[in-house]
């Protein structure tokens, strides 16, 4: 069974992250979204905001933190 997914829009984190990579699917917009990213993990949450990208209407992610991945 596959999950539902979510469209979303990431602002804000490090001014290298690509822009294809702003818009995400995620599964809960409620729960920290983590991007990999180089050698860690960007993270992501919804605080309720929402804006217009090309006429669509998405959830804005914005940046919260960098952790780095775990060897």
């Amino acid at each position: 069974m596959s999950q539902s997914q979510f469209k979303v829009i990431l602002l804000g984190g490090p001014p290298h992250l690509p822009a294809d990579r702003r818009i995400q699917r995620v599964v809960a917009v409620e729960e920290t979204f983590k991007l990999p990213l180089g050698a860690g993990y960007e993270h992501f949450r919804h605080q309720g905001e929402n804006t217009s990208v090309d006429g669509e209407d998405l959830p804005v992610m914005r940046w919260v933190m960098h952790t780095a991945i775990a060897e």
